[in-house]
């Protein structure tokens, strides 16, 4: 019973909807940046510009660099009291609050046992999701205490990104989507059919695949696919119902036509 239920899960998250959700252009920012980090409900922008985290609210101007940890790899601020900024090279992620004050190092070469990490996505409380690259699993890491929360079941394809909220956390590998709750047991597993990027917003999940952005709802199951014409997508987020999307100095704000 449980295959039959598993098979008509797989199936139904395959099933396009015929109607593509449309989108409104809200507004279009002219703005210098490398990556576009997010983006809050008051417009409070934080991205990174020539390796220096730099955090917007209504023109005041915040910033953060540690160069010697090298190059930025990816940054995240889902929650804005405990900004993560990840320093692949060096094997270290640096929390930080919402003045961009450092409050926490996590120098992984340091923690016994060693850990080569090579994504991070946020988690609740003191903890940051990890990607741990020599056992191929994803583990809920708790930074204040130096533990393991939870860990999944090793990975056997290419990580290609990773995305979280609170309660759980979405693995885009090459061959699958994973999805995850809190305690790292797997929610779902969807065949990754070309997908490159993912992102979350309130337990969705939108997908990049070549120029093109899917919506993947989480209580039809279905993927929609989001109407942007005519605009090269560099980068993107997703806040609620509003995409930002990046691409050529400018930052274009859509609204998505949900039904």
């Amino acid at each position: 019973m449980k295959y039959i239920k598993y098979i008509f899960f797989l199936f139904s998250i395959l099933v396009f909807s015929q109607e593509n959700i449309k989108t409104k252009l809200l507004l279009k920012t002219k703005i210098q940046a490398d990556s576009i980090i997010g983006i809050d409900n008051f417009n409070t922008s934080i991205y990174t510009k020539n390796n220096t985290l730099i955090k917007n609210k209504e023109g005041e101007i915040l910033k953060y660099s540690n160069l010697q940890l090298g190059e930025i790899t990816s940054a995240n601020s889902f929650n804005p009291l405990k900004i993560n900024v990840f320093y692949k090279s060096f094997n270290t992620v640096i929390i930080l609050d919402n003045r961009l004050a450092e409050i926490f190092k996590i120098d992984f070469n340091l923690t016994k046992p060693y850990k080569n990490v090579s994504h991070i996505a946020t988690g609740s409380d003191n903890t940051i999701w990890i990607f741990n690259q020599d056992l191929m699993q994803l583990e809920l890491y708790d930074y204040k205490t130096n533990t393991v929360r939870a860990k999944t079941l090793p990975i056997t394809s290419n990580i290609l990104d990773l995305a979280s909220n609170y309660n759980s956390c979405w693995l885009l590998t090459k061959n699958h989507i994973y999805k995850y709750n809190y305690f790292g047991s797997l929610v779902s597993k969807s065949p990754n059919n070309g997908y490159t990027q993912i992102k979350e917003t309130n337990e969705n999940i939108v997908l990049k695949k070549e120029n093109t952005l899917y919506f993947l709802d989480k209580n039809t199951n279905t993927i929609q696919t989001i109407d942007i014409q005519n605009l090269l997508i560099s980068q993107f987020l997703v806040t609620n119902q509003i995409i930002y999307i990046y691409t050529g100095g400018y930052l274009h704000q859509y609204q998505l036509k949900i039904k």
